[in-house]
């Protein structure tokens, strides 16, 4: 299947015989196809022997999987552009990037050809591709979801989760695919705790204008190790990412992004990684003591708009798309992006952070935030 002239899906088949259609991110193991993870290293990898943790989930709770979708190579991107195995459009606003690393789960979801999908989210990469295609993603507290068949295989950051147009949607898998999980009550008043963040003013003012509803009583929290967490989180992921994938660095095999971002991670250094832990430590009592006071966090998923396809040759600014995103994957809290726009009309999305194990409130707080949308 295609969306414009690129692809979204790698591979089309049906298991199982559900209403629910859910696609899923290619770096995810389905029995009997292959796990490429978006990239031409695994053209060759054998086929899937059997599902992945949460696929099995799925199928066992009677969803219907309808097939494997492209994602940034390696699930180390936030673009989604991927020249090998092919950039999906971003069905509302062709011109800019889908977001990564689940490219194709958005894309699939914001195209109506699925009604959820499966990703990842290490570093953002759920919430990412969810805002910049204006639809609803989840990443669950870290270690909620399995993620045995899933890759990578080892990481301290990485979260398995939904992609939908809704939260009922989101809800309804997570009762599938996490132990425990069950939809809370409606909730008609929320007190929200709105982090100070650096983002454009436009973004900023998109979401002082969500939050004017009656029901939802703000204040301001300070998390003051939250810049040190984003680059905490980014030091880590490349010291976990270039022990796992480093020995591809100039073989060819590698687009040459995902190449030299790795030649980058491979110089990290032991010192830097526990120098990065000590701020995670930090950084979770903060995120901890901030939602003793309120229901949830709120703040953008995006500090900026999408960039255009034209627009993506200066790296240190796409990395900047995950600088809202990527400290709660360093802290392990659940987050959730809501999709949001700006007052000319392209997307931004809007976070919400709950407490560690507190999904489903979270949950219950975004389905209210979602019915108070405009």
């Amino acid at each position: 299947m295609t969306a414009g002239n690129e692809v979204v899906f790698v591979e089309r088949r049906i298991i199982g015989e559900g209403d629910l259609h859910i696609a899923i991110k290619d770096c995810i193991d389905v029995a009997g196809s292959r796990t490429s993870s978006g990239s031409r290293a695994f053209a060759d990898k054998p086929l899937a022997t059997e599902h992945a943790d949460v696929v099995q989930a799925l199928v066992d709770g009677g969803a219907c999987i309808v097939g494997k979708v492209t994602m940034h190579e390696l699930a180390y991107g936030v673009t989604g552009i991927n020249t090998w195995a092919g950039t999906p459009v971003n069905p509302a606003f062709p011109d800019r990037v889908p977001g990564g690393s689940s490219s194709g789960c958005a894309a699939a979801v914001a195209g109506g050809m699925v009604d959820a999908a499966i990703g990842s989210d290490t570093g953002g990469s759920i919430r990412v591709p969810a805002a910049c295609c204006n639809v609803t993603g989840f990443k669950p507290s870290f270690g909620l979801v399995s993620r045995k068949g899933a890759y990578p295989e080892e990481s301290s950051l990485d979260c398995v989760g939904p992609i939908a147009r809704d939260v009922t949607t989101i809800e309804r898998i997570m009762t599938m695919i996490a132990p425990d999980f069950a939809s809370k009550p409606p909730v008609s008043q929320v007190r929200l705790g709105r982090v100070a963040v650096a983002a454009e003013r436009y973004v900023d003012d998109a979401l002082s204008l969500r939050l004017q509803a009656p029901q939802i009583e703000t204040i301001a929290v300070a998390l003051p190790s939250f810049e040190a967490a984003f680059q905490a989180g980014l030091t880590i992921m490349a010291a976990e990412m270039a022990s796992l994938y480093g020995h591809l660095v100039g073989t060819g095999l590698l687009g040459a992004d995902v190449d030299a971002r790795l030649n980058a991670a491979s110089k990290v250094t032991a010192e830097a990684v526990a120098q990065a832990e000590v701020v995670r430590t930090r950084f979770i009592d903060e995120v901890d003591q901030a939602l003793t006071q309120v229901d949830a966090l709120v703040l953008p998923t995006l500090p900026m708009i999408p960039p255009k396809l034209t627009e993506i040759e200066d790296a240190p600014r796409t990395l900047r798309m995950t600088a809202l995103v990527r400290p709660f994957n360093v802290s392990g809290h659940p987050a959730a992006s809501l999709p949001m726009l700006t007052a000319e009309g392209l997307p931004a999305g809007l976070q919400l952070v709950g407490r560690r194990g507190g999904d489903a409130d979270l949950c219950a707080v975004a389905r209210l935030i979602e019915s108070l949308a405009p």
